[in-house]
């Protein structure tokens, strides 16, 4: 499926490139300035159709999903703020003995 999407893609680049070829080379030729805001709401457009595709084949998780991986987390959470104050203790009180001498 991705393929399929790709090839509609790597088409539409084509389309771009070839009209911007036909119109001087760069999109700068006759009319370049005045074709940049469409050209660029039909890529919004693009972008927009492609992200409403991909998020409909998003699974999303469930409530009961949701509330054991917050709970791990902040489990996870105060277990690392414990363990890195304790850290800062100990090198501080060994940074203090070392620079007392």
């Amino acid at each position: 499926m991705a393929v399929a999407e790709d090839e509609k893609v790597d088409k539409a680049d084509k389309a771009v490139k070839a009209e911007r070829t036909a119109k001087g080379g760069n999109g700068e030729g006759p009319g370049g300035p005045l074709t940049w805001l469409p050209r660029k709401l039909a890529e919004l457009k693009t972008f927009l159709i492609e992200v409403r595709a991909e998020l409909k084949k998003v699974t999303w998780p469930g409530r009961q999903e949701v509330y054991a991986t917050t709970l791990v987390v902040m489990a996870t959470t105060v277990f690392f703020g414990f363990y890195l104050w304790g850290l800062d203790l100990v090198f501080s009180r060994v940074l203090s003995q070392v620079l007392k001498r």
